[in-house]
């Protein structure tokens, strides 16, 4: 790619991000995007199509960030557990170092009246079965090893990513609910435990 044309859509998708911030699509203005990237708001069309193709590209960037994060919990030298407890820390981390991003993913608007929204929340749908199929797998090679008892993967995985999400938000509480970094850390390490080992006594 030409490295202008690079660079321009590279500030078009770091004003996006810092503009999406907390805020629905729909109450986020071309001119607002523009502007803050420093550019002409045709080069939005040129280079997006429109506002929800730069908010797509916004999207997929995040993900392809959330991947990489992922990459670094399911590696092939930890076992069925060591890797949930990765996956938990690396996702920690993705939250940590791009909370927009996590926000963006985890949290995601309404997909409003155009169809583009729709297609774009289907392909948030999407992206959590690859991922949450990861941990599926996992799942499933524990029960076959006789690590874990029989449990249903596709649902615990479900119950995991879900706890994780909700212990995550605690970090952006504006109240004495919050949570810093060390003790989101402690949390999330706590309910992957409670999940692999349960709360009965042994």
């Amino acid at each position: 790619m030409d490295p202008r044309k690079r660079r321009t859509m590279d500030a078009l998708l770091r004003a996006a991000e810092e503009t999406f911030s907390g805020r629905a699509v729909q109450d986020v203005t071309v001119e607002e995007i523009a502007a803050r990237a420093g550019v002409a708001v045709g080069s939005i069309y040129n280079h997006f199509g429109s506002k929800a193709g730069l908010h797509a590209a916004l999207v997929e960037r995040a993900l392809d960030t959330d991947r990489h994060y992922m990459d670094q919990a399911y590696t092939a030298d930890r076992g069925p557990l060591e890797q949930l407890y990765a996956a938990a820390e690396e996702y920690l981390r993705f939250y940590l170092e791009h909370p927009d991003y996590f926000r963006m993913l985890a949290f995601p608007g309404e997909p409003g009246q155009y169809a583009a929204g729709h297609e774009l929340s289907e392909r948030l749908v999407r992206a959590v079965h690859e991922q949450n199929s990861r941990m599926v797998e996992a799942l499933r090679r524990g029960v076959a090893a006789g690590q874990l008892r029989d449990i249903d993967p596709e649902e615990v995985a479900t119950i995991l990513w879900a706890a994780w999400n909700g212990l995550i938000s605690l970090g952006w509480r504006p109240d004495s609910l919050r949570r810093a970094a060390p003790e989101l850390r402690q949390l999330l390490r706590t309910a992957t435990d409670v999940v692999a080992t349960g709360l009965l006594a042994r």
